[in-house]
């Protein structure tokens, strides 16, 4: 693994992330690990598209992301923080765009992320009847395009590379899906190009609002250029809203939230653990790569409005979510309400906050990933996820009551699982607020989150004790666990949710130096 180069010290008035005048030195070593997370998949998409072994290519590459991924965490140098792991190639020198990557500690996080429940999603991937090879190719495409936005310190990469995540997830949903998939593959389609639309405005909008002559898509540079005051606070407010309502439709934020639940109730279970459990968090990583360092006095400003949307989706969203009857939409209306508990550590803009946000990303992404698989073994056995048409699982098929056992306490947030820390860091911060907010407000939302802790146990455990318990009938009690597709890949998701909860500060070390850089100094 190629090792962190070391970057020239600077200023903490520099924000200290930025080295960014580094990535266009023209002395610094070319890095390849972060292009090789990008493009592996994207090369094995396209090798599986002209004929290679669609599941094997697609494993391979999986775990080769992995693989790369754990590396540069481990080789990730924190004591010099920052973005690291940097390259750049020039695209179009006049207007300073160029392809440049970097990781901090918030996108190495992140990318790992990527890389793990990847793995899983291709690993727990059932026998595909029609064009598996296009069915591979764009679980890889989801994969690349979502690496490729993390890693991204350009604008126009980061936007471009989200975007060629969209057109996999019609075709897996509308191709492969249940139930009534063409509507649900032209909804997410609808709503995320909406969503892309109105965060495209919104980045045109910051750009004009930088003077002239700083101009630049460089997000190292920007970030530079917002501490040092360049983009006037009058002009925040603006920008900042056009990226809230957004970046907020990609994450499904309230009232904008209704494609997500049934758009992930009709995927195939892999295309839905790499949605909800990995891209949906591009428009969260992108308020805090983005709006919130360079608009700081924005964020400010709309922090209210942002309140009373996250509320929605933590009770309105969370009451629907126990209305819900069926398995795979339950889990769609939760993924949408625990969205609530990560706007609300980022609304809050402090570090405890912040980091809280970050590593609730990860956790929700690995608990979603993990119910989504075993809602997908279940499918098999019933299509239509009926919650009344189980019954008494847990006695033919005890792993998968103990792996279903645990996914569910994670998401509900008992402790021991990393949901408990991030959750838990998110209402500290959140109950004591940048000093810049009114902290009666976020107390009042932190209050309301509680409820929502309640409300998301109260569903869970339900359908927990509606599919496990009771007196199984004549056709469950000759059902069997299904441990080669159970075993690896679930095992994979639920140990990194244990590692995050009984040592999150190995995970928090990474995350907070780079959210303390993204705050407003």
């Amino acid at each position: 693994m190629h090792r962190a180069q070391a970057l020239p010290a600077l200023p903490r008035s520099a924000n200290r992330m930025e080295a960014g005048a580094s990535i266009r030195n023209p002395q610094l070593p070319f890095c390849p690990v972060l292009n090789l997370i990008i493009f592996i998949p994207l090369l094995a998409a396209l090798a599986i598209l002209f004929g290679a072994p669609a599941r094997k290519t697609a494993l391979g590459a999986a775990i080769a992301t992995l693989l790369l991924a754990l590396g540069a965490a481990f080789s990730y140098n924190k004591a010099q923080g920052g973005f690291q792991f940097l390259s750049s190639f020039p695209i179009l020198p006049d207007w300073n765009l160029n392809y440049s990557v970097g990781a901090d500690g918030l996108s190495l996080l992140m990318l790992l992320l990527t890389a793990i429940v990847t793995l899983a999603a291709v690993w727990i991937t059932p026998r595909i009847e029609k064009r598996e090879n296009l069915f591979y190719a764009c679980l890889l495409f989801i994969t690349a395009g979502a690496a490729g936005a993390f890693a991204s310190v350009d604008l126009f990469f980061l936007y471009t590379f989200h975007e060629l995540a969209l057109i996999p997830t019609f075709l897996l949903i509308g191709i492969w899906g249940s139930g009534e998939r063409v509507t649900a593959a032209w909804k997410i389609t609808i709503y995320l190009a909406l969503g892309s639309f109105i965060l495209l405005i919104g980045l045109v909008d910051l750009y004009f609002a930088i003077p002239v002559a700083s101009r630049t898509f460089d997000i190292i540079e920007l970030q530079r250029l917002a501490a040092n005051g360049l983009i006037p606070a009058a002009d925040q407010a603006r920008p900042y809203i056009f990226l809230l309502v957004g970046f907020g439709i990609l994450i499904s934020l309230f009232p904008f939230h209704s494609w997500a639940p049934t758009a992930y109730a009709s995927a195939p279970a892999p295309a839905a653990m790499l949605h909800a459990g990995v891209l949906k968090k591009f428009g969260l990583y992108g308020l805090l790569r983005i709006a919130i360092p360079l608009l700081p006095e924005g964020a400010k400003v709309w922090a209210n409005l942002l309140l009373i949307l996250l509320v929605g989706n933590i009770l309105y969203v969370g009451l629907a979510t126990i209305a819900q009857k069926k398995l795979d939409l339950m889990l769609g209306y939760s993924s949408v309400m625990h969205m609530g508990y990560i706007f609300l550590g980022i609304a809050a803009l402090n570090i405890t906050g912040l980091s809280g946000a970050a590593l609730l990303m990860f956790a929700h992404g690995l608990s979603i990933a993990a119910l989504f698989a075993m809602a997908g073994m279940l499918r098999e056995k019933r299509p239509f996820l009926f919650l009344d048409s189980f019954g008494g699982l847990a006695k033919p098929m005890p792993a998968m009551a103990f792996a279903f056992g645990l996914a569910v306490f994670a998401s509900i947030g008992l402790p021991g699982f990393a949901n408990f820390a991030s959750e838990l860091t998110v209402f500290f911060g959140a109950f004591k607020p940048n000093p810049a907010l009114s902290a009666p407000n976020f107390q009042l939302a932190v209050i309301f989150g509680l409820w929502g802790v309640v409300i998301s146990a109260v569903y869970m455990l339900r359908a927990y004790r509606a599919i496990f318990f009771g007196e199984p009938g004549k056709e469950v009690a000759a059902w069997t666990d299904p441990l080669k597709a159970l075993r690896w890949p679930v095992i994979l998701l639920l140990a990194a949710l244990l590692i995050g909860g009984f040592a999150p500060r190995v995970l928090l070390g990474f995350v907070q130096p780079s959210v303390e850089a993204l705050l407003p100094k």
